[in-house]
């Protein structure tokens, strides 16, 4: 066998581990996508009950001053990436628009969750105040949420911020995913408007029992937890779309290379068979003459 068709399949045999690599990927990205969504839909139904509760706390309430509805200090922006590649340009989108959105907020402390999408938000010229780690699962969101919320909660005791804002990618219908941006805090009358025009679902009106200061702080404190959760999930879901779609395109090309590689190969080795079929009656007729 000449050279050149023993390095061709060599080059086809790393081609096919290749693929396999990349077929490997898109399980795991479809598997992924599938408990992300699944754990943001499962939270839907307690987002509502979260939601509920609020507007009977607000209505009880009246016009009186909501927990963590301060003056002063600048906003806390949390934003989602990827701790890994093979994505696409998914850290690139949500941290253009996090630098769209931070042109008008210069007080603004900006929180990383995922090392990727930190290295397009320094280029712009933004100091990172936190780096946190992306979770490789649904059930390390909530030690993420939980620590963003409490340097969100020690910042805010100091002073330095009465703002929480998120920037995160979502799925989109008709696209892999969208940038999207969430003020979670101050709860504004905006917020409190909303709430109200919320339809208990009964004729049963609840009352709430007990302080209902403390009762409806709790529940803010549901409503944060809950937000910060889906928006993490979204992400996540978001990054594996991304990575799903780059590992389709990659699978295509691949076979497009291996049909070629192959092709290639049967040619040569054709040309091969052929040329000793010639030397073998090369060799015959000069025996006979």
């Amino acid at each position: 066998m000449s050279a050149s068709i023993a390095d061709l399949r060599k080059t086809i045999g790393s081609a096919e581990d290749l693929h396999s690599v990349v077929r490997t990927m898109k399980a795991l990205a479809a598997s992924s996508i599938a408990q992300y969504e699944q754990s943001t839909s499962a939270l839907d139904d307690y987002y509502r009950t979260v939601e509920l509760g609020l507007s009977v706390c607000i209505r009880t309430e009246g016009s009186g001053v909501l927990p963590d509805e301060r003056g002063g200090g600048g906003a806390q922006v949390v934003v989602f990436g990827s701790d890994q590649g093979l994505v696409g340009r998914f850290n690139d989108i949500v941290a253009d628009h996090a630098i769209a959105m931070l042109a008008n907020m210069p007080k603004a402390e900006v929180w990383v969750v995922g090392e990727r999408v930190s290295e397009p938000l320094q280029d712009a010229g933004l100091t990172m105040a936190g780096l946190l780690g992306v979770p490789l699962s649904v059930a390390g969101i909530t030690p993420l949420v939980g620590q963003i919320l409490v340097d969100y909660e020690a910042a805010l005791s100091r002073g330095e911020v009465s703002q929480l804002h998120l920037v995160y990618n979502r799925p989109a219908a008709g696209a892999v995913y969208e940038p999207v941006t969430q003020r979670l805090l101050p709860l504004d009358e905006t917020w409190r408007s909303d709430l109200k025009k919320v339809v208990w679902p009964t004729k049963a009106l609840p009352e709430v029992m007990g302080e209902v200061r403390a009762t409806l702080s709790e529940f803010v404190r549901e409503y944060l937890f809950v937000s910060v959760f889906r928006a993490c999930a979204a992400s996540l879901a978001s990054e594996n779309a991304s990575r799903l779609a780059a590992m389709q395109r990659a699978d295509k090309n691949i076979d497009s290379l291996l049909e070629e590689l192959s092709a290639k190969f049967h040619r040569l080795r054709q040309d091969e068979i052929d040329e000793e079929l010639f030397d073998v009656v090369a060799g015959y007729e000069a025996m006979r003459s």
